[in-house]
């Protein structure tokens, strides 16, 4: 189910694209670069002026966090993580994967030579963190939750169909349930932590991922 989501909004971004490209002109391929609660970049589709001014866009972002554990949360015996990174060798990784699908609305050029579009729309957030203590043993966190997004992208023709783009927005999503995959000597065992359980309050402590998260991301579009 989890693939599920973010296969079927891609498939829908897929299909509009290949309708623009067929009845439309202006469909825009994209590749964005910045930050987004950490290094983050997207690739985008965006079909404008379906219907007047009004488009679609879908996206696909990927950010690498390397503050995946919260440094102040305390473990079963109340040692925060910043205190075992320290003095027992702690490490931490985490990853963000965004699926976004947006409706556009093109405000034109709106200084000379640049061209701005708003857009908002639904989100589905992939978030994963893993802490680990030795070659044996770590715990993975994941979950995976829906939000919303809004912004705004304003582009520069540099050359042919060819454009700088930059792009300012802010993301919120909801909490869900958390999963947490330990490791132990080699052993294995899920649990699974619903908004509703005890411990939730815990691992929503020690895991991080985004709740209201602002972006600011730059690069290329080709325009067909």
């Amino acid at each position: 189910m989890k693939n599920l989501i973010p296969l079927t909004i891609l498939a829908i971004a897929a299909s509009t694209a290949t309708a623009g490209a067929q009845s439309l002109s202006g469909v825009e391929l994209g590749l964005t670069g910045g930050y987004a609660g950490g290094l983050s970049g997207e690739a985008f589709v965006h079909a404008p002026n379906v219907i007047g001014p009004v488009g679609v866009k879908a996206g696909v972002a990927v950010t690498r966090s390397a503050d995946a554990i919260n440094d102040s949360s305390k473990d079963a015996l109340g040692t925060t993580f910043a205190d075992r990174k320290k003095n027992d060798g702690f490490t931490e990784s985490g990853s963000q994967t965004v699926v976004s699908l947006d409706g556009t609305y093109s405000l034109g050029e709106v200084a000379p030579g640049v061209d701005t579009t708003l857009y908002a729309g639904g989100r589905y957030g992939m978030f994963r963190a893993t802490e680990t203590a030795n070659s044996t043993s770590s715990n993975v966190y994941s979950s995976n939750s829906f939000g919303i997004g809004a912004g705004v992208m304003a582009s520069y023709a540099l050359s042919g169909n060819i454009s700088l783009v930059g792009d300012l927005g802010v993301d919120h999503f909801f909490k869900n349930t958390i999963n947490v995959d330990s490791t132990n000597a080699g052993n294995t065992t899920t649990y699974n932590y619903p908004t509703s359980d005890a411990d939730y309050a815990y691992n929503d402590s020690r895991f991080v991922r985004p709740g209201t998260n602002f972006k600011a991301r730059v690069g290329i579009k080709a325009t067909f």
